[in-house]
């Protein structure tokens, strides 16, 4: 995995607030959802987003089947199949009929180049 020079696409940084790595070109947080900074309203570095790919599944413990534990996992793999990064997102357990809601969603926008930011 390379690690982008500050300013080029990809580069990245610790959010202030959760400490979480994100791209230094986020101007909120994807995993806290905090603002980062101020992003003129007719700006073109703002462009919307788009989610290629979203997943959602739930599944419910039967009630004769006792408590069950699980581990949710990601894993980014590159177009040789390597894997990039492997995250264990969550773990817990569910007690008889009790249910369990996952979603996955990628977002993706134009990369920006370095410009001047106001930071909070």
């Amino acid at each position: 995995m390379s690690n982008p020079h500050p300013g080029a696409a990809g580069a990245t940084r610790t959010c202030p607030h959760c400490r979480e790595t994100i791209l230094e070109s986020a101007g909120v947080c994807p995993a806290c959802r905090h603002k980062l900074r101020f992003i003129e309203p007719t700006s073109t570095t703002a462009a919307a987003a788009s989610v290629p790919l979203r997943v959602e599944g739930s599944f419910r413990n039967p009630v004769d089947r006792g408590a069950w534990e699980y581990s949710m996992v990601l894993t980014i793999r590159d177009e040789r199949g390597q894997e990039i990064a492997r995250k264990l997102v969550g773990v817990g357990a569910m007690q008889p009929d009790e249910q369990r809601t996952f979603t996955l969603s990628v977002e993706m926008s134009p990369a920006v180049a370095s410009s001047k930011r106001t930071w909070h």
